[in-house]
């Protein structure tokens, strides 16, 4: 366990790229010299075994990993509209071709892996797209409620996102209006959180606070995590979390907020965003009125 604390702590890229830079991962398909690819890119609907690689700066498929969150390769699909998002766990063998199973609707998705190869410092996140034939209904962005339904769960969704800067997000379940104080360790922590850009699905890995076991992180209601948003605008939350044997995702609609306290004179418009829409939508009336004005004479 300790070497592991430690591994954690030599492998500081992982927590510069995840935290520091605060950058969206999986807008790209290769970065650093290491390349996901995906044995076919047009999908049919329903249910489907996909099968991909993972290739290094070397061209070949890699298959030396450090397990993060228990896992040597997190693949997450969603399709482009932010719906039908669902987290697997692939299977690879020793020539390091990955096979999963995912269940498909028509339209556009992207595919993400997560990963920490072995002869790299830090965590990647990779993407591709990939295109289902077949009539495309694309659904509007779910309204920001901070209540996500599942059958007769409830989760609650505390704490602001806040551009460049973490903040904590605590997640609070509910069944039949009962607080849930039973949940179980998913992926070594009692939930797990991904949060994607809507207009890019920019893909950012979001951190839970404590660990299952640590004696001091109690198994629900609450699940606190760390995140940081790489940019002002509109978020898609995803938590999986399991009860009763069973993995279930809530899903949430997130804008970030902007900083209430203003450091210096010049960042006040810059950081009171709300109060900058107000200056520019005034300005706006302002000039609209005059014109309206100008046109009766």
């Amino acid at each position: 366990m300790n070497d592991h604390a430690a591994h954690g702590h030599a492998a500081h890229g992982h927590a510069a790229h995840q935290h520091g830079g605060a950058q969206a991962g999986g807008l790209s398909v290769s970065e650093s010299g290491y390349t996901l690819e995906l044995d076919a890119t047009i999908l049919g609907t329903g249910p489907q075994t996909i099968t991909f690689r993972v290739t290094g700066p070397d061209g070949r498929p890699v298959t030396e990993f450090v397990p993060e969150h228990e896992k040597e390769l997190h693949f997450i699909a969603v399709r482009r509209d932010t719906s039908g998002f669902q987290h697997v766990h692939p299977v690879r063998d020793d020539n390091g071709v990955w096979t999963t199973e995912l269940t498909l609707t028509p339209g556009d998705w992207r595919f993400f892996t997560d990963i920490h190869p072995a002869a790299h410092p830090g965590t990647l996140t990779l993407g591709a797209d990939v295109a289902v034939a077949g009539p495309y209904d694309p659904r509007p962005l779910p309204e920001a409620t901070g209540v996500a339904r599942i059958g007769d769960y409830a989760v609650t969704l505390d704490g602001e996102l806040l551009a460049g800067e973490a903040s904590e997000l605590t997640l609070t379940v509910n069944r039949d209006g009962n607080p849930v104080t039973d949940l179980e360790p998913y992926l070594a922590a009692f939930g797990h959180l991904v949060a994607l850009r809507v207009g890019d699905l920019g893909y950012l890995h979001v951190h839970p606070e404590g660990a299952p076991g640590d004696g001091v992180t109690a198994p629900g209601p609450e699940i606190s995590f760390m995140a940081v948003a790489p940019s002002a605008g509109t978020y898609r939350l995803y938590l999986d979390f399991q009860h009763d044997g069973t993995v279930r995702t809530a899903e949430f609609t997130v804008r970030t907020t902007a900083k209430a306290i203003a450091t210096a004179p010049e960042h006040a418009d810059h950081e009171q965003h709300g109060h900058h829409e107000q200056h520019e939508q005034h300005g706006h009336h302002e000039d609209h009125s005059h014109h309206a004005h100008h046109g009766h004479h």
